[in-house]
């Protein structure tokens, strides 16, 4: 088995090498890619449901349609994302051709997450790819299964020059990260992203990273009650609550709340029936000891269960849990869920749910359910957060157009669709002179003289063009 280093070089030589270059290598390799994901999504399925018990259903969503969609839609928009964008110029330098040209990184590390494994792994290498870079994969090892499937398929259809898949636990990602790399872009807790951070710095090397967070649901107003639960039901219990952006707790009224529960407790048998155990639509905490700290933060919280809370360790079963009558300063509120327990807080006005918000760290997701949108508007422009979506759940990561990434402790940078290929690219300035307008810029060389800095400010400098009268207070 190679070295991590011998690896590495052997990435680096073919980047070198301009082989990823050209618009002819960077399609073949998407449309490899995306032969794996068609020729192989029994394989696929089966590795999700020993990770997770992933649903079919959950499993073609989340990780196979998602991941093709992204990747048709590179292949569509490639030609276009590679094209020069040419900038506005000044009458200094109207002769000539100023632009700007997207060129590859470099070598790329990608560390990937166990609750979505191929997904996680595989948007960002499509814009990895997009974009002419060599990349390097790292899946995680408790989603064992996907991490096997990865390590045996990518070498089958993607160049083996240009990229490679590294596994391994924890120990081997701190001795990848001691490596130079172009780029690390990393899913996965806020903890470990520190150690990422402190390990880019050494290299100086730039980084997206895509975390969590708590993720709110302020609903408030008029509402389609039964809409709303379905919806919040689905989002939040979809891969058994082991998602980035699922709702991590809710805000309501009273009066909402009494209303909602009810609505709740119907969804989830609609969805998973009256023994949601021996549902084949609901999914499994990932390893004991993610079960276990469930186990723990449940029995750390001060709030009453008023839905679910039934467990199997030997399953690793989790049901739908829902809480209620919880302070602040809850065990379930200092930290993100990150499984089927949804806490509900209740508050008195829009306000007060608002300032809730705005007191904790910038979620990844925030969502908004209410029909009335005056109420919407007024939550997202008075709050902050990686990506909004209102009377929904997760569904806003699903579209190409949108950026989805973090801010402030959820995370920086963003991908998907056009926005991974842009995190994967430099955007390098050109500007193409000749030798027209030299009387022009003869005007910069010394000896200086103030009438040739007046024209030279007349031609550079920016004209205020409708500007119409202001005045500053």
């Amino acid at each position: 088995m190679e070295s991590q280093k011998k690896v590495i070089e052997r990435l680096r030589a073919a980047f070198r090498s301009g082989v990823t270059i050209p618009q002819h290598f960077r399609l073949t390799q998407l449309k490899a890619l995306l032969s794996l994901l068609e020729e192989n999504e029994t394989q696929i399925l089966e590795a999700m449901h020993k990770d997770l018990a992933k649903p079919k259903f959950e499993a073609v969503l989340s990780e196979i349609d998602l991941v093709v969609n992204d990747v048709c839609f590179a292949i569509n928009n490639l030609h276009s994302w590679m094209q020069p964008n040419y900038v506005g110029t000044n009458l200094a330098t109207k002769l000539d051709e100023c632009f700007v040209r997207r060129e590859p990184l470099g070598v790329v590390l990608i560390i990937g997450a166990w609750n979505y494994p191929l997904q996680l792994i595989l948007l960002p290498l499509i814009g990895a790819i997009a974009a002419g870079n060599c990349a390097l994969m790292k899946p995680s090892e408790i989603s064992a299964a996907t991490e096997k499937l990865l390590a045996d398929l990518i070498p089958r259809y993607l160049s083996q020059e240009c990229f490679a898949v590294m596994c391994g636990g924890a120990e081997e990602t701190k001795q990848l990260l001691e490596n130079r790399f172009d780029h690390i872009f990393y899913t996965g807790s806020q903890a470990v992203a520190r150690s990422i951070l402190q390990a880019a710095a050494v290299h100086l090397t730039p980084v997206t990273l895509e975390l969590g967070g708590k993720c709110p649901c302020l609903i408030y107003g008029r509402l389609d009650i039964k809409a709303a639960a379905k919806r919040l039901v689905w989002a939040k219990y979809f891969n058994a609550g082991q998602s980035c952006v699922a709702p991590d707790y809710v805000l309501c009224t009273v009066e909402m709340r009494d209303a909602l529960l009810p609505a709740i407790t119907q969804a989830i048998e609609q969805f998973y029936g009256s023994q949601i155990q021996k549902s084949v639509d609901y999914g499994r905490i990932v390893t004991d000891r993610h079960w276990d700290r469930l186990i723990d933060l449940l029995g750390k919280s001060e709030g009453k269960v008023v839905i679910g809370g039934e467990i199997d360790k030997e399953e690793k079963y989790f049901a739908p849990t829902v809480i209620i009558d919880l302070q602040e300063s809850d065990a379930l509120m200092q930290e993100e869920i990150f499984g089927p327990i949804l806490p509900i807080i209740t508050i008195e006005s829009l306000e007060q749910g608002i300032n809730f918000i705005n007191q904790r760290e910038k979620p990844l997701a925030l969502y908004a359910f209410s029909d009335e949108p005056q109420i919407v508007t007024t939550v997202l422009e008075r709050t902050s957060s990686g990506g909004f979506c209102s009377n929904d759940g997760i569904v806003h990561m699903t579209l190409p157009g949108l950026p989805f990434g973090g801010v402030g402790a959820s995370g920086m940078g963003s991908y998907h669709g056009r926005w991974t290929f842009e995190t994967f690219s430099h955007r390098r300035g050109c500007m193409f002179r000749g030798w027209g307008l030299e009387r022009i810029g003869a005007l910069r060389y010394p000896p200086y003289k103030e009438s040739n800095l007046s024209w030279l400010r007349w031609a550079t400098t920016a004209k205020k063009k409708g500007w119409g009268e202001c005045s500053v207070l």
